[in-house]
């Protein structure tokens, strides 16, 4: 509302005019607007505050590479105020302004870059290692602004990576280092066995020849020869538990875990154990298998097992005592196995020792035999198919050693049984003209025994070689039916002969039999794929011997020979 007063000439008032304007329109578009920008600075503040509360530092700048915003964490991390940064150069902020430089012009020509690295450095010379992404921003008319980029520390993250590495090399030195001592390890027990077994072979071979020999020996020497034989087969059992315990320890020892007949494996077992029960008057029980009864284990390492447990409760059962051998479902698709004897039972200190290598637990000085390896080496075979191994005793009452495997079904159909040796050895002809035999060794003890076996041979002529070349040559020039060979020989191996026979169209259907002190299953392994007809351990048994030898024959004589 305007008002003006009216005078007349003499300036005196006679009236008021007064005008009245409608502004409601102006009041509203004032009151809009007035709303209008409080919402434009909640919207900045907002913005603000998103940029601000950002764990990252964050800048923008233009095309050029001026910065022109920065939030509160890059000042931090460069130690300079907002005002010093913005109009300064991106790249001034970093140890290396050529490659932050480098990374303004990627996102300008690319549009957008992750994960590029810089390093940070402040005003009081720290550095800080950051992943730098940035992408550029347009107005409204799609007009390149400039850059927007934020910046993450990962100096921790990278101390750490460091310190994996390092772990991660440590570990690899580590691991190099246990696999070089464990073939430094697997390389001294095939060199120690086959140093043991190569003296060993004539100790037993010929006690063997001489238990057997003709006119037979006197009482006293049988006695004697029964020593000799007990000790050296021993001392081999010995051995070749050490072996086996270093191949189950190093990892490779492998398994065939398949569906086992209880019933079958009770009754090889039976077989094997009971001269031993039958020397301490003890008496054994063995469970009854109405329907047939299968558990998932390796048949072989499975009979290990029980056979160490029973021998072990024969050996410290009371003079006739009793052992009984226990089976029961025990949940979860579990069977146990379970070995009980009569034996003077153990104390609970002492259950906690049972399964450590080469702990007797005194029984050293009780004058039973036992080398402090068998239950190790069961525990091991137990927990590698699968299973688990414990114990329960009382003093004065005996102990109660079992195991579990999980029940398996039977299999669909057993397997079919090779025929045995003795069979192909009683194919052989021994009538008619003397077929010839070549041994190729260098030890001469070793040649000796072979020899003295095969002169009980009418059937058979020997000849001998001391080092693989000579072992070819006369292959080679004599045809021999079957061929006898040692490994380690002078000049070539045994395993390099092999293979030169079998490449010679002359020599390559003559069976070859490796007779080795290396007795490593992975050397048996490599001497089987190597192409070697049979391939026997140092010492030999001499009915084993005379098994491979007469299949060997049988087998020659099947074979066509060259013209």
């Amino acid at each position: 509302m305007s008002v003006t007063a009216l005078r007349d000439a003499q300036e005196a008032i006679i009236g008021y005019l007064l005008i009245g304007t409608d502004n409601t329109a102006r009041k509203q578009v004032e009151a809009e607007q007035k709303l209008l920008d409080q919402r434009l600075r909640d919207q900045q503040f907002y913005t603000r505050s998103l940029i601000e509360s950002n764990i990252d530092a964050i800048m923008t700048t233009d095309p050029a590479g001026i910065i022109t915003d920065v939030n509160k964490q890059m000042e931090e991390l460069t130690g300079c105020t907002r005002d010093e940064l913005i109009g300064a150069p991106f790249k001034n902020s970093f140890t290396d302004p050529e490659k932050a430089e480098v990374s303004i012009k990627l996102v300008l020509s690319e549009k957008k870059v992750t994960d590029y690295e810089l390093t940070v450095l402040a005003r009081d010379g720290k550095e800080t290692m950051v992943s730098y992404n940035a992408m550029t921003f347009y107005d409204r008319d799609r007009k390149l602004q400039g850059v927007f980029a934020a910046a993450r520390d990962i100096t921790e993250r990278k101390r750490l990576d460091q310190v994996l590495l390092d772990k991660n090399a440590e570990l690899e030195n580590a691991r190099s280092a246990a696999e070089k001592a464990n073939l430094a390890k697997s390389h001294f027990l095939s060199s120690m066995s086959h140093e043991l077994r190569s003296p060993l072979n004539a100790i037993l071979g010929f006690a063997q020849l001489m238990e057997s020999d003709s006119p037979p020996p006197t009482e006293g020497q049988k006695a004697s020869i029964a020593q000799i034989l007990h000790g050296g087969w021993y001392l081999l059992a010995l051995i070749n538990e050490i072996l086996d315990l270093a191949v189950i320890e190093s990892g490779k020892l492998s398994l065939s875990l398949e569906p086992v007949s209880l019933s079958e494996v009770m009754l090889k077992c039976q077989d094997m154990i009971g001269s031993q029960g039958h020397k301490r008057g003890i008496k054994l029980t063995y469970p009854r298998f109405d329907s047939p009864c299968f558990v998932l284990a390796d048949q072989t390492r499975l009979m290990q097992v029980i056979i160490n447990l029973l021998s072990n409760a024969v050996k410290y059962s009371r003079e006739q005592g009793t052992v009984a051998v226990l089976c029961s479902a025990s949940g979860s698709g579990l069977l146990r196995i379970s070995v009980q004897d009569t034996g003077a039972g153990l104390p609970p200190e002492m259950l906690s020792q049972l399964f450590q290598p080469f702990n007797r637990l005194g029984q050293e000085r009780s004058g039973v035999e036992g080398t402090g390896i068998g239950l190790v080496m069961a525990k091991r075979l137990i927990e590698l198919m699968g299973g688990a191994i414990g114990v329960e005793s009382a003093v004065g009452k005996g102990s109660t050693f079992w195991f579990e495997l999980r029940m398996a079904a039977a299999p669909l159909a057993p397997p079919e049984k090779a025929p045995p040796a003795a069979a192909a050895r009683g194919q052989v002809q021994r009538d008619g003209p003397a077929r010839t035999l070549l041994y190729v060794e260098d030890n001469p003890a070793n040649l000796k025994l072979v020899a003295q076996l095969i002169a009980r041979r009418p059937d058979l002529r020997l000849l001998s070689a001391a080092d693989g070349n000579l072992g070819v040559a006369l292959a080679r020039s004599e045809r021999p039916d079957v061929i006898l060979m040692d490994i380690n020989l002078p000049g070539i191996s045994g395993t390099q002969a092999l293979k030169i026979l079998h490449e010679d169209p002359a020599t390559a259907h003559i069976p070859v039999i490796a007779i080795s002190a290396n007795a490593m299953a992975s050397d048996i392994k490599s001497g089987l794929e190597a192409g070697f007809y049979r391939y026997l351990t140092k010492p030999i048994k001499v009915d084993e011997f005379i098994d491979s030898l007469d299949a060997a024959l049988t087998s020659a004589a099947k074979a066509p020979r060259p013209s």
